[in-house]
């Protein structure tokens, strides 16, 4: 084991979900980090020293339903208005009374909704893939429907339960491998092959992951690392956060359109789909974002950044976090 991973302190902590496992280090002012999906608080390893070397307590969660955190019975539980509420049982779990929130993929989407709703206890917010983008327009489900022609988007294929959960969970490993090569920017589908956001009639999203090729980024030690997760613990927990976007959208209907007015930072991969299909979000920042203190487009970077560039990343961070008001 590394020093690094030897360094590293684990521990569960009471939550509206039950319990969340975190994994923290260093002190300082708490950097609370969410991950997203398929992964797990490993997927900020890079990230945990860096910050603790730069003065923070660098917490990284396992979001309820994944790894070691409770993973409540029944898809509501996975709304977003939990997941809030668990992040911020975390900070009070920890004896602060606010902190920095940095999120990944669907974890940026938490991490901006926590700023959101609870703008007393989160002071800050990085958002890292997935730009901000408010509550709005049509239910979500009617907006994913629409999409794709005679094919089905990946979040409508997520949408009944059990339906993805039989494509993945009988090969955790391989799929996983498989989806994290789609998405990476030194291994992911040229851009005229077939979109792997898309299942076509009778297919699986595996069909379109690239074979026999791994990102720079992962090793077998990296894909143990969340393979043995999910075979433990099975999708359904993760693949929840999906079924619950139509419910996110009611619940949060008091915050239509609205503003993110903290300190924020937005960094992106330039190849990563999550960017390009939401471009206009990015434009938008000026007014859904105004304390947008920097913006960044990682140049031939795809989804999985903080991975695939970890340096870049861990200097954006503490550069921003330095700029933070105490």
């Amino acid at each position: 084991m590394s020093q690094q991973a030897m360094e590293f302190t684990h521990r569960l902590v009471p939550s509206p979900a039950g319990r969340i496992h975190l994994v923290e280090q260093g002190s300082g002012p708490l950097v609370l980090l969410v991950h997203g999906f398929p992964e797990s608080w490993y997927s900020w390893r890079h990230q945990l020293p860096a910050l603790a070397a730069a003065g923070y307590r660098a917490v990284a969660i396992d979001v309820r339903g994944y790894g070691r955190s409770s993973r409540p019975d029944g898809v509501a539980a996975y709304r977003m208005r939990e997941l809030v509420a668990d992040n911020a049982a975390v900070v009070h779990a920890l004896g602060e009374q606010s902190a920095v929130i940095v999120g990944h993929d669907w974890g940026s989407v938490i991490a901006a909704n926590s700023a959101l709703v609870q703008p007393d206890v989160f002071r800050a917010v990085g958002l890292l893939s997935v730009p901000y983008a408010p509550r709005g327009g049509p239910r979500p489900s009617e907006i994913f429907a629409r999409l794709g022609g005679d094919e089905e988007f990946y979040v409508s294929y997520f949408q009944e339960p059990g339906r993805a959960e039989a494509e993945i969970e009988p090969d955790v490993r391989g799929w996983l491998a498989g989806l994290y090569a789609a998405m990476s920017g030194d291994t992911m589908p040229a851009p005229h092959a077939p979109d792997p956001h898309f299942v076509s009639k009778g297919g699986t999203l595996r069909d379109r992951f690239p074979t026999d090729q791994h990102p720079s980024w992962l090793g077998q030690d990296e894909l143990d690392a969340y393979a043995g997760e999910f075979e433990r613990t099975g999708m359904s927990g993760a693949l929840n956060r999906y079924r619950n976007m139509d419910r996110d959208w009611e619940d949060l209907a008091d915050f239509d359109g609205a503003p993110i007015t903290q300190p924020s930072l937005f960094i992106g991969g330039s190849q990563d789909a999550s960017t390009t299909w939401l471009a206009d979000a990015i434009d938008a920042y000026p007014t859904t974002l105004p304390g947008l203190v920097s913006s960044h487009l990682l140049d031939g970077c795809g989804h999985w950044i903080q991975q695939e560039r970890p340096d870049e990343i861990n200097r954006l961070l503490t550069g921003w976090l330095t700029s933070l008001p105490e």
